[in-house]
């Protein structure tokens, strides 16, 4: 159950101005219908003077290449425009560059500033992510209580990812008691919007029997979904349900397929566990095993039978 800072993705939508002229919602339905040209013209003048949405939404076309060539300073330039205007999400994306050093110098300083910005306007995609700055001590001290406030506050608004990292706030006691009743009810929140992270912890903690009654069946669920987003963590935990036929009848090959794959996207444990599992199966198996991870994986995990 080991965690990395989650960034969360740039804002995709394009937003409509507030208090929009014609122009702008001319270039709004002509970008939701695909044509980035019309809205490129439409929205370049309006940017030009300082309508921050329409700065706003260039930047998300720089950052994207639509209707332009891609272009990550220019995307920061526009972002930067609307962000010292106020607007959230433009703040938001700006942070993100700065966090992951993306046309502008890394500086987890100046991330935490542009997320605390969005974050104190309601902003959940920043609230999560600077709850991670404080988890883990990029940019500001390292702080518990901040972190869980920060998650706290975006998973109140629905954002799965900051359910997911608060059940894991509360399965460490970090910033909380440790409370793995309470993990699991962020973890399930998470898991049931899609977030692979809450279903691989949810799928953990069915097969461990902490803070739910042990199931195999429901932790073989679980970790599945998960896996099949490409989790690591989750694609180990089916390796362990099926070595020892947990919720599933045991099955080698399978066993080995998933902790070969699991070990490949980096989980830790994988590779020991596929060459103990291999030391009790034949060459043939083995071999089969092998063919098996390679169409899973380049099926994007839906081809795994």
């Amino acid at each position: 159950m080991n965690r990395l800072i989650r960034s969360a993705a740039f804002a995709l939508m394009l937003m409509p101005a507030m208090g929009s002229a014609q122009d702008f919602d001319v270039g709004l339905a002509a970008a939701e219908a695909g044509d980035f040209a019309t809205a490129l013209r439409e929205w370049t003048p309006l940017a030009e003077q300082g309508d921050m949405v329409a700065q706003y939404n260039l930047g998300i076309m720089y950052n994207n290449g639509d209707g332009v060539l891609e272009d990550d300073a220019e995307a920061a330039k526009w972002y930067r425009l609307a962000a010292e205007q106020g607007y959230a999400d433009a703040q938001f994306n700006l942070g993100l560059m700065y966090d992951s050093g993306i046309a502008v110098p890394q500086d987890y300083a100046e991330a935490v500033r542009l997320y605390r910005q969005a974050a104190e306007q309601g902003q959940a995609s920043a609230q999560t992510n600077l709850g991670a700055m404080y988890e883990s001590g990029q940019g500001v001290p390292q702080d518990y209580a901040e972190a869980v406030k920060w998650y706290r506050l975006a998973a109140d608004q629905g954002k799965a990812l900051a359910q997911s990292n608060l059940g894991l706030m509360y399965f460490k006691g970090d910033g909380v008691p440790q409370d793995y009743a309470e993990a699991v009810k962020w973890y399930r929140l998470a898991a049931e919007q899609g977030d692979a992270s809450g279903q691989s912890d949810l799928g953990a903690m069915y097969a461990l029997g902490i803070g739910v009654p042990q199931d195999y069946a429901e932790a073989v669920k679980w970790s599945r979904l998960a896996a099949e987003q490409g989790d690591a963590s989750a694609q180990f935990g089916l390796g362990i349900r099926y070595e020892f036929g947990q919720g599933v009848l045991q099955d080698y090959v399978t066993a080995h397929m998933w902790y070969n794959i699991g070990a490949a996207n980096g989980d830790t444990d994988g590779a020991t566990s596929r060459d103990r599992v291999a030391a009790q199966m034949l060459p043939a198996d083995i071999s089969e095993a092998q063919r098996r991870a390679k169409v899973c994986m380049a099926s994007g995990y839906q081809d795994c039978d």
